[in-house]
């Protein structure tokens, strides 16, 4: 049944504008995307302290020499660092997206609803008290931390008056967060393992090798596949309870594998690179703007405009002030807040 057609959904007040979906568009989009997300990644890779010709990257990837150093800064440094940008940045963007259509909250990401902060304050716990664990141990951590957060936040947005509204949800978002970040930096300073949690507070792409990738990538993978799998499901939900429950949809069951794969995508993510927000704000909003509201196309497009953002960011990153690098989240931060500011002053006058 169409989406566009459906009687039951020209029965409902949602207007028709809003089930739109522009699938040619998306189509480009994605091919688009994914030949900017190569070059992107081709040209991160190139570039660095050591600057590296294309045709060497090339080489490199496909005919690796162990005798030649610019063949191992690529394949030890460079090439791990620009993979997992690429999959942190697909998870975030995917995430937010399935956060933004199960809550209707066009305000939700996981950073700003506190899983990333959670993902950090359970980190912080594994440092100072199991320092052994294994890269699959730590995300494994950071997905009960993001279960934690965002319990926190859900929880206490649903004590006020009037129930969840998207600005409450950010207020109790920004309490929790900042409640979990005081504490991770108790526990870092009290355990004088501050040096160890500095790279997840600025956020960055740095220490990526390919321990981290092997860890996260079937993570990672099962989730994107899984988001793809519900992605009709999560589009009735974005039209409303009523409208999905009245279509067959079992909305229960549809939130808890939403939630389960949002948790394993930001959980991931904060385990690799730490806190680095507003990619799942920007990235859905702009998919959507592109092709319409069918997150059988949103989810798909944002995980590859996800991976470029994250990608080209990484290295604007180590381009600002070289041969220093700015943290990634910062440089995100520039584009995340106004636009944050944006929607609030929006959702404002909508109240």
């Amino acid at each position: 049944m169409s989406l566009v057609t459906s009687r039951k959904f020209e029965d409902t007040e949602t207007p028709s504008n809003e089930l739109r979906s522009r699938p040619l568009t998306a189509s480009l989009i994605l091919a688009g995307g994914l030949i900017a997300l190569v070059l992107g990644m081709a040209v991160s890779v190139s570039f660095g302290a050591a600057d590296i010709s294309i045709p060497t990257v090339w080489q490199a990837v496909f005919q690796f020499n162990p005798d030649l150093t610019p063949h191992q800064i690529i394949q030890e440094l460079r090439l791990p660092r620009v993979l997992g940008g690429a999959m942190v940045g697909a998870s975030f963007a995917v995430a937010g997206a399935i956060m933004q259509g199960m809550t209707r909250n066009p305000m939700a990401d996981s950073g700003l609803l506190g899983l990333n902060a959670g993902a950090g304050f359970v980190l912080a716990i594994c440092f100072a008290f199991f320092p052994g664990l294994s890269y699959g141990q730590l995300i494994f951590y950071s997905f009960l931390g993001a279960g934690i957060g965002a319990g926190m936040v859900f929880g206490i947005g649903s004590l006020a008056r009037g129930g969840l509204t998207p600005v409450r949800l950010v207020l109790a978002g920004a309490a929790v967060s900042a409640l979990l970040v005081a504490l991770s930096e108790g526990i870092a300073l009290y355990f004088r393992i501050g040096q160890d949690l500095a790279f997840w507070y600025a956020g960055g792409a740095a220490g990526i090798k390919w321990p981290q990738i092997h860890a996260m990538l079937p993570w990672i993978s099962g989730a994107l596949l899984a988001a793809i799998i519900i992605s009709r499901s999560i589009t009735l939900l974005s039209l409303g309870q009523e409208i999905a429950t009245g279509l067959g949809q079992r909305t229960g069951l549809v939130k808890a594998a939403a939630t389960t794969i949002v948790l394993v995508l930001a959980g991931s993510a904060v385990a690799v690179v730490g806190s680095v927000g507003f990619v799942g704000l920007l990235i859905p909003h702009l998919t959507r703007f592109l092709v319409g509201v069918d997150y059988r196309w949103i989810i798909p497009c944002s995980a590859v405009l996800g991976s470029l953002l994250v990608v080209l960011s990484d290295l604007a990153a180590r381009m600002v002030n070289p041969p220093y690098e700015t943290p990634l989240g910062a440089l995100i931060a520039l584009l995340g807040v106004p636009f944050f500011l944006y929607l609030a002053r929006k959702e404002r006058r909508s109240l």
